[in-house]
């Protein structure tokens, strides 16, 4: 068998990139490409009496205790998708989009952010968001930028407020407490929550034919909906899930249990659980979590193997020599590759590909893990709304009229992408926005 080893590191590692682009190329999903290069490196890179490591490298990843709040909280965000509690939530919140201007933009991002507390999962909150509140804006005459940019934007904030599915990832890669993660990513979401808000008001001041008040183009007030129902739940769920994890009652994965049981008891007092609801989201959850799982098995196995050729230092001098050995010079390299990345891969290929080797570059540097989490999860809010693959938009096109293309989402998207990448700056210049809790 051929020894692959003889090329040396510098060029196993650029035979690996090649195979990975050129796969991926083909239309190959990620999960098996990784695999595939995987077994490929080990066989002739070390010999097939490595083969057990692949083996016992996925092993790891897939029994991570951690790794069962996954699934339960993508379980939430299915059961939300199909209950009417966002619908709910977004009439009860109509007095105040009715009374100032460019309100109904504001109350989108209000309720994206009350959806992210409650599932942590962006794609039906985005959806969500696309069906309720997208038309709304464009039958009050809002204009058509502005309303697509906030509703795909405001959909998009389930990466970064707790409970996050990306955060869980990334704790699980980088080994650290995926509480302190969701403490440390809760002041620098709603930064950027504030700064949609900001953003929106302030052209409306200057521009009032942005956005018309609803008496101004001649919109009948609707009835409202109850405050109560529509309020009480979301409230009780996010109490359900945040508190208890703030309050130490439960740890992560037991809060996500305990948010299933809270969404299961909303919607069977609502009157809306069901055989066919319970089985719909059931499915639409094992789908999401069984590609998780597939990607994070390729990707583990994958980092494993380059790991043990010695990728880690070999990417830190590489890394090292090219910013010159600034900590500072690394990290803003660091945060260039994990953006083009982010243009191309999935987040949960982007997190599982690299964080083991950043992490302990980073480490090594003496950042702080946590830190640099919350700064990872808002890269990947800027891959998610970023062309030419950003998902935001592509889960928005799904719903959105026939007569909005996808150039159309992608444009409106690129001032909130611009004040993504404010908040991103602040938050790697001022660390103690994500630190405040210490």
């Amino acid at each position: 068998m051929f020894d692959l080893s003889s090329i040396g590191l510098a060029w196993g590692s650029l035979l690996m990139l090649v195979m990975l682009i050129g796969l991926l190329l083909t239309g190959m999903q990620l999960a098996f490409v990784s695999g595939f290069v995987a077994i490929f490196f080990t066989l002739f890179w070390f010999g097939p009496e490595a083969m057990p490591l692949i083996a016992s490298r996925t092993y790891s990843f897939a029994s991570g205790y951690v790794f069962l709040a996954v699934p339960m909280f993508v379980l939430m965000a299915a059961l939300l998708d199909r209950s009417g509690i966002a619908k709910d939530l977004f009439d009860a919140m109509k007095s105040l989009g009715r009374k100032v201007r460019g309100g109904v933009a504001v109350q989108t991002i209000l309720v994206a952010v009350l959806l992210a507390s409650m599932s942590g999962v962006i794609g039906g909150e985005t959806v969500l968001l696309g069906i309720l509140a997208l038309p709304q804006m464009l039958r009050l005459g809002y204009d058509r930028k502005l309303a697509i940019g906030t509703t795909c934007a405001g959909g998009a904030l389930g990466t970064m407020l707790p409970p996050s599915i990306v955060l869980i990832i990334y704790g699980m890669t980088a080994s650290v407490s995926i509480g302190d993660l969701f403490k440390a990513s809760f002041l620098p979401a709603f930064i950027l929550a504030a700064c949609y808000i900001a953003y929106v008001l302030i052209r409306c001041k200057l521009n009032p034919s942005l956005a018309p008040i609803p008496s101004d183009s001649g919109e009948e007030e609707e009835p409202q909906v109850s405050y109560f129902k529509a309020l009480f739940f979301p409230l009780f769920s996010v109490a359900v899930v945040l508190g208890s994890i703030y309050t130490g009652v439960a740890s992560v994965t037991e809060a996500s249990a305990l948010g299933v049981v809270g969404i299961m008891l909303s919607a069977i007092v609502r009157g809306e659980m069901n055989r066919s609801m319970l089985k719909e989201s059931a499915i639409a959850t094992m789908r999401t979590c069984g590609m998780i799982m597939w990607i994070g098995i390729g990707a583990s196995a994958l980092v494993g193997i380059y790991n043990l050729m010695g990728g880690i230092d070999f990417v830190e001098q590489v890394i090292l020599s090219l910013s010159g050995g600034s900590a500072i010079g690394t990290l803003l390299i660091m945060m260039v590759i994990l953006l083009v990345l982010g243009m191309f891969l999935d987040w949960v290929g982007v997190a599982l590909l690299t964080m083991p080797i950043f992490v302990p570059i980073i480490t090594g540097l003496g950042f702080d893990p946590i830190w640099f989490g919350v700064v990872f999860c808002l890269n990947m809010q800027v891959s998610f709304l970023s062309p030419p693959f950003g998902p935001a938009a592509f889960y928005l096109k799904s719903v959105a009229p026939k007569d909005i293309s996808l150039g159309e989402i992608f444009t409106s998207l690129l001032p909130f992408i611009a004040l993504q990448v404010f908040v991103l700056s602040l938050v790697i210049i001022f660390p103690e926005l994500a630190m405040w809790w210490q």
